[in-house]
């Protein structure tokens, strides 16, 4: 046998290593997605034998390749690539695929498991979520490569299927990142010409090709996904290729190999002993083994530690000698890498005046000032609106656009807010940035789904929306959020602003940066007064997330969020002279709130002392502030058009409404 055929056999065999590896853990948890991976080993075993970049022992490596799984139903394969290229991921954790507790969940999980760098499986978004680490890592290479020091320089590589590109998401994606011009951005998509229906033919006959060229991608394809020369060439073409992002088709088999090959009946359920043993036969791989790894076999896969630690030591030479080339840029690097902000940055967050010369500010207006008050002292923010920077307000001012210069801040999303919102969860994923979009609240509706996988994932992405409520008027019901506030705050582990003034929204702001997990603020269009933020103790009260701004006794406590907060303070002036000693109490944060003490919630809403919640939005939720006994002012249906100050008083978001529904209250 020559060396070309021994070769040749060794690649066979690691590949079906990796192949049976998968369809074993789909077969012990009885569950699960065999195709996928028994056809697409072999794109998996090239990326991470021959040409991704990566230290298994050191998974965070900050110039690692990432790869991203967006068809993330094929878990399996990953999981297998992770155990064989030697991450901390035992063979144990394998046989408990699927399982209470385990490291091997049914879809990518961040932090579940070593090496898995976004949580997939809602098709679409793996696919856009990688058009964000490539923004980040071309936008960082920008900041930090100079005079032939290059600590950033690596590609994101993605695994996608027919679903992926079916998805809205992708296209809003695609679409970007070929504007953008993310070069090192390779996707590698597994054109089965099988869903999980039956064929693709049913509901997906595009020519994907002319849809990706259309974007400005460069297209390569492969017409057999078992021609490994083939593959690497496609690879090698697309890593030359600088300027576009590639697209490469692999024409492959779902469930190669098995009696179901080319059938849905192999996409989303175990296959059977029967068939999983048909299958390793036809393959020529022990029948009657499972979870076997082949000694040759498992030290071929194992190379790739030698291959890791060797690139991770050669760049942190250079990023040694970087350091001392470029001392504040090498601290700026390691500190934003670290997730750790400047010592002092919240100096630079400025205080709105008040009183009774003070103009009233909306919070939009408020965040810009914020935001650029910002820029020098947190330079890892980056981000941009969907097409509205000049009604979000969310701009750098003294930075270019990062689609003319990469070292700009400033990223011009366009009209795709889902997408948007996707990509700046893959941008924090990479790490060193912290990375935000901003469109009107009522379109976080689109932007839901990416939402929910920024909570999930724990990634420090900043949602920033402004139009909050009915106030924004003329636009009507279409443009008015209603429902919205209480939705978002339903997501664990999303921490929810909404400001009461320009001071609460500066205080939002430095809490938002501080805790390092994502948030989203919801900010006015119509201006606000300003509260004095030395007076009511600001910053110290938002951190508690609810808190008494006047007390003027406890027969009754308002509690209103945003810009419902100076009509509570001018109903509880009113009640004081009819008699009715009010305490006011200033919301801006369910979720921290929820984190205070029972001790703290209880001085905020004592019992026996009846509430009224005052927001122009839905009241669902607020009872269990309010009690049975209490009441909620508040939207509960859609909105109309006509200026935002007749809309709110006709929807009695208004003193008089919060006067009498108080006085009525009290006297039961």
């Amino acid at each position: 046998m020559t060396d070309k055929q021994q070769q040749d056999a060794l690649d066979q065999l690691s590949i079906n290593t990796l192949r049976f590896l998968a369809v074993d853990q789909v077969e012990k948890a009885k569950c699960g997605h065999p195709g996928a991976p028994l056809g697409c080993a072999p794109i998996a075993y090239l990326l991470y034998h021959k040409f991704m970049k990566y230290n298994p022992k050191d998974p965070q490596w900050p110039d690692r390749d990432r790869f991203i799984l967006s068809n993330g139903h094929a878990s399996a394969l990953l999981y297998g690539v992770l155990h064989l290229t030697g991450y901390n991921l035992p063979m144990a954790q394998l046989e408990q695929f699927r399982q209470w507790g385990s490291e091997t969940p049914g879809h990518p999980e961040v932090g579940d498991t070593p090496g898995v760098e976004v949580t997939t499986g809602p098709l679409g978004q793996g696919f856009a979520m990688a058009v964000g680490e490539a923004i980040a890592e071309k936008h960082m290479a920008a900041i930090y490569n100079h005079e032939n020091h290059t600590p950033v320089d690596h590609h994101t590589y993605v695994l996608c299927g027919d679903g992926d590109l079916m998805e809205g998401v992708s296209h809003e994606a695609a679409s970007l990142a070929g504007t953008l011009e993310l070069g090192k951005l390779i996707v590698l998509y597994d054109d089965n010409l099988i869903s999980l229906d039956g064929p693709t033919e049913l509901s997906y006959t595009e020519d994907v090709t002319r849809r990706f060229e259309g974007y400005h991608w460069q297209v390569l394809s492969v017409e057999d996904g078992n021609d490994l020369v083939a593959i690497e060439k496609a690879i090698e073409a697309a890593k030359a290729e600088t300027r576009k992002p590639t697209l490469i088709r692999v024409r492959t088999v779902i469930g190669y190999g098995s009696p179901k090959a080319g059938t849905n009946k192999v996409h989303g359920e175990a296959m059977g002993p029967e068939a999983a043993r048909a299958t390793k036969k036809n393959l020529g791989f022990p029948e009657d083994k499972s979870f076997y790894v082949p000694e040759e076999a498992g030290k071929n896969w194992l190379k790739a530690v030698e291959r890791g630690h060797k690139a991770q030591a050669e760049w942190q030479a250079r990023f040694d000698a970087y350091k001392k080339a470029f001392p504040s840029l090498g601290a700026q690097f390691e500190r934003s890498i670290a997730r750790r902000l400047e010592p002092g940055w919240e100096k630079a967050i400025p205080t709105f005046p008040a009183g009774p010369d003070a103009k009233p500010v909306a919070t939009r207006n408020a965040g810009q000032v914020v935001l650029n008050a910002l820029a020098k002292a947190v330079p890892e923010l980056f981000g941009g609106a969907a097409d509205l920077t000049s009604s979000t307000k969310t701009i750098f001012k003294d930075s270019p656009s990062f689609h003319v210069d990469p070292t700009g801040r400033n990223v011009f999303f366009g009209v795709r807010e889902f997408g948007m919102q996707a990509a700046v969860n893959g941008i924090a994923a990479h790490g060193g940035l912290i990375p935000f979009g901003s469109t009107f609240f009522t379109f976080s509706d689109y932007c839901r789904s990416a939402m929910r996988m920024g909570a999930l994932m724990g990634v420090h992405s900043l949602y920033i929306y402004t139009h909050d409520s009915v106030g924004l008027g003329e636009d009507g019901p279409t443009h008015q959020p209603v429902e919205h506030l209480m939705s978002l705050r339903a997501i664990p582990k999303l921490t929810d602003f909404r400001p009461a003034d320009a001071n609460e929204t500066a205080a939002c702001w430095q809490l938002a940066l501080e805790r390092k997990s994502p948030s989203f603020m919801a900010l006015s269009r119509q201006d606000l007064p300003v509260l004095d933020a030395v007076r009511y103790k600001i910053f110290e009260g938002v951190r508690r997330g609810a808190y008494i701004l006047e007390a003027h006794g406890r027969n009754l406590v308002l509690v209103a969020t945003g810009s419902e907060v100076a009509l509570a303070l001018k109903a509880a002036a009113q009640l004081k002279d009819a008699g009715i000693l009010a305490t006011v109490v200033s919301m801006p944060s369910f979720k921290i709130f929820e984190e205070q003490t029972e001790e703290y919630k209880a001085s905020i809403f004592p019992k026996g002392v009846p509430a009224i919640s005052i927001e122009a939005g839905a009241t669902m939720g607020w009872w269990k502030y309010v009690g049975r006994e209490g009441a909620a002012i508040g939207v509960d249906r859609f909105g109309a058009s006509a200026p935002g100050s007749l809309v709110l008083e006709k929807f009695g978001i208004s003193v008089a409404n919060i006067v009498e529904t108080a006085q009525k209250l009290v006297k039961k």
